[in-house]
């Protein structure tokens, strides 16, 4: 398999081995989608050899030598000089080489290895947060919810917590229930918010209580609202930030949140001001305000300073309630495998995004037709010509707070599938591009050590040779599922983060009483009943349990049969843990499925003095 100088490859390998030869059409639908107009041009911009150079300290392989004498600006400030090689005792860090010529190039001076600790060997809950609501809730699940799921499950003997990703949907109705299409990956959905635990919300008096009464009737129904939740929350943070703003003189610690975020703070808080006025998508908007940068942006930034500062205020808020929510046990965040073209960040960066594409996965035995996510990817040689400014600070975002860092789809630090929109033939038409994963890579190393914060490569689907062995020197964790593995858990690897199922996956439950082929054929989805059954027959043996056992026993069993496994990091979802039938998405469907959207049945209260869960979390306790 060969690869173009734009990363297009020739062909590729199937889940089953079949062999995949990417078109003359495909090839010219990916160009366009790069924007590269002169296919015959020698190179393509932001590739050139010592644009960007990663270095491992202590590591003998990594080449230090250099063609010309260079000043280096390092990341704290401070400059010094090399010539014939590179020095040895660079700190970590993003350094600037400067040659005499005035070309710049930038130097990612990155650990060999990720971090994880040496007693890292715990269990804990795969939650989706949104559906993990207390009787406190405003018909959602929020960040005192998590810090209250955390402290119980550190109770219980647990560990960490895995979440759904927290990131931030565009801040207008209708408002985008899955967590994997966001508008921003940087910056977190304020519907996540318990306003009760903002400055001030006592004042409010019975405008506080009367919206809160009305955010608590929400939770008597069990499907999620997410644009009434969205109105309540919105207009209690409305009045709240105008007595932030009237009482205060300022508040150092908003300040500082500020100056740390920077311009990517002020950016995202302009598109969400821009987005009220405009609408979600800014290749709508009036042309003076579709750029950052614009001077209408400019303009409409310095008329509207109050309604920026409101959701940077907003941003400023979760923040701090997930830290709270993090000081009780580790967090694992989830980075979503790209974005929405429509959003925030791909306002911001619109330059290095691809026009006319989407992200997905060729036909595989579990989806004959492929996949497409609908996710608009980077184009690899402008993300790197732009220093991969993006990707750090999309890492950079993720893994604060955070304890460890799942990465959906991690096999897209090597390649993504390319789908061109135009065409009809939807994934059958689609083709690998390649990106620098020796570069990617040493940034994940690097934010990963800096943040503390273990990293798990959700590695499902089809793996091309050698990554997961790229990945396990990285000292990145696997993501094995026990649905999907050949063997017994005994046999599962130590460097993986091991689970039953996932939220994509058919629950225990639904599995096991036949509730989810009944929920895919009474929505018109064509089931494989066959692999459906093969493995409830496998979930039978692994427990060793007779077909007509008791749910419960079912989950109780197979999880104590999941704790043989020598993994680091051991998960149960929480939706196990209380035998619910319904998946929370359904892959394939959109209006067919409630998807991210169905609360668990029981509130975090009743929960907490279940006998499921706590039975679930002494068959996961290992000796």
């Amino acid at each position: 398999m060969s690869t173009d100088r734009f990363g297009i490859t020739d062909r590729y390998h199937d889940a089953q081995g079949t062999e995949h030869v990417t078109t003359p059409e495909t090839r010219a639908a990916l160009l366009q989608a790069m924007g590269v107009a002169d296919q015959g041009e020698d190179a393509a911009p932001g590739t050139a050899d010592g644009d960007v150079r990663v270095l491992a300290p202590g590591d003998a392989h990594s080449d230090r030598s250099l063609a010309a004498p260079v000043e280096l600006q390092l990341e704290d400030g401070s400059s010094r000089t090399a010539d014939g090689a590179l020095p040895e005792d660079l700190p970590l860090g993003y350094h600037r080489l400067r040659a005499r010529d005035g070309r710049e190039s930038l130097l990612i001076v990155a650990p060999a290895a990720c971090h994880l600790p040496d007693d890292l060997k715990t269990w804990g809950w795969a939650a989706q947060v949104y559906a993990a609501r207390s009787r406190g809730s405003w018909g959602i699940g929020d960040l005192a919810d998590l810090a209250r799921l955390g402290k119980w499950t550190r109770g219980l003997g647990a560990g960490v917590v895995m979440v759904n990703p927290l990131s931030a949907p565009t801040p207008v109705p209708l408002v985008e229930p899955s967590p994997y299409y966001p508008s921003s990956r940087r910056f977190r959905n304020p519907l996540y918010l318990r306003l009760e635990d903002v400055p001030g919300f006592a004042a409010l008096g019975a405008d506080g209580a009367r919206l809160a009464n009305a955010g608590r009737a929400l939770n008597r129904d069990r499907r999620i609202d997410r644009d009434a939740v969205f109105r309540l929350k919105m207009e209690a943070l409305d009045k709240l930030y105008a007595s932030f703003v009237d009482t205060s003189g300022g508040d150092a610690g908003f300040d500082w949140y500020r100056a740390g975020q920077g311009d990517a703070l002020t950016d995202f808080a302009t598109y969400c001001a821009l987005a009220e006025r405009h609408g979600k998508d800014w290749r709508r908007w009036p042309p003076d305000v579709r750029r950052p940068d614009a001077a209408g942006t400019r303009a409409f930034r310095d008329a509207n300073a109050s309604r920026v500062q409101f959701h940077a205020w907003v941003q400023w808020l979760v923040d701090g309630q997930l830290a709270t929510a993090a000081k009780e046990i580790a967090l694992v965040g989830d980075l979503p495998i790209g974005i929405d073209v429509a959003g925030a960040d791909a306002w911001c960066w619109q330059e290095l995004m691809a026009d006319g594409v989407s992200v997905g996965a060729p036909p595989d035995e579990f989806s004959a037709t492929g996949q497409d996510w609908g996710l608009t990817p980077f184009v690899p040689h402008r993300l790197r010509a732009a220093g991969y400014r993006p990707f750090i600070e999309t890492i950079r975002a993720m893994v604060t707070h955070m304890g460890g860092l799942r990465i959906d789809h991690v096999m897209g630090l090597f390649r993504l599938f390319w789908i061109p929109r135009a065409g009809g033939q939807g994934a059958k038409g689609g083709a690998y591009v390649r990106t620098r994963a020796d570069e990617l890579l040493a940034i994940v190393a690097l934010e990963s050590v800096r943040a503390r914060a273990f990293i798990v490569g959700e590695d499902l689907g089809t793996v091309e040779d050698g990554v997961r062995e790229r990945l396990a020197a990285q000292k990145m964790l696997s993501y094995r599922l026990l649905y999907f593995e050949p063997g017994a858990p005994k046999d599962f690897p130590e460097l993986a983060l091991s689970s039953v199922t996932t939220h994509d996956l058919a629950t225990l439950a639904g599995l096991w009483s036949g509730s989810d082929v009944a929920d895919q054929k009474r929505i018109g989805l064509h089931v494989n009943e066959a692999g459906m059954q093969s493995l409830r027959d496998k979930i039978a043996t692994t427990a060793g349990l007779p077909n007509d056992a008791p749910v419960d026993d079912v989950i109780i069993k197979t999880h104590a049969a999941l704790a043989k496994a020598p993994s680091r990091v051991l998960l149960a979802t929480l939706d196990d843990a209380l035998a619910v039938p319904e998946r929370p998405n359904m892959p394939g469907t959109v209006l067919e499925w409630p998807n991210w959207s169905l609360a668990l049945p029981q509130t975090l209260e009743d929960i907490e003095t279940a006998p499921l869960p706590r039975a679930l979390a002494k068959a996961l306790t290992r000796k």
